[in-house]
């Protein structure tokens, strides 16, 4: 057993002789940081808007208000009533007419911004 706790002294006494031969270190300089490139731009991305088209609500065809014949002027020269009735019946039917075709163009109208 003496010989087990001499190899051990010796093996001991090896390792720890070793240190003493070594240059003490010097540290290492601290390493340049790296340069980390920038990350790569992101490809372009195309969007794509949809405009919608303008929609024209008033057909080329309604035109202007026609000139009806039930002015005011017109119903002071009148020569009497039944002039003056003739001339209202008339403005009155194109009023109707007109009154008629704007409101199809307006239920158009609301029916095509939906």
């Amino acid at each position: 057993m003496r010989s087990a706790a001499l190899a051990t002294l010796l093996l001991a006494a090896a390792a720890t002789s070793g240190c003493a031969t070594l240059e003490p270190r010097t540290p290492r300089p601290a390493r340049a940081a790296r340069a980390v490139p920038p990350p790569a731009a992101p490809a372009p991305k195309v969007v794509r808007v949809i405009v919608p088209k303008a929609v024209k609500c008033v057909p080329d065809d309604v035109g202007p208000a026609p000139s009806y014949p039930d002015s005011d002027q017109a119903l002071r020269d009148a020569g009497g009533a039944a002039d003056r009735y003739q001339l209202l019946a008339a403005g009155r039917l194109l009023r109707e007419q007109r009154l008629q075709r704007l409101e199809e163009v307006v239920k158009r109208c609301r029916t095509t911004g939906r």
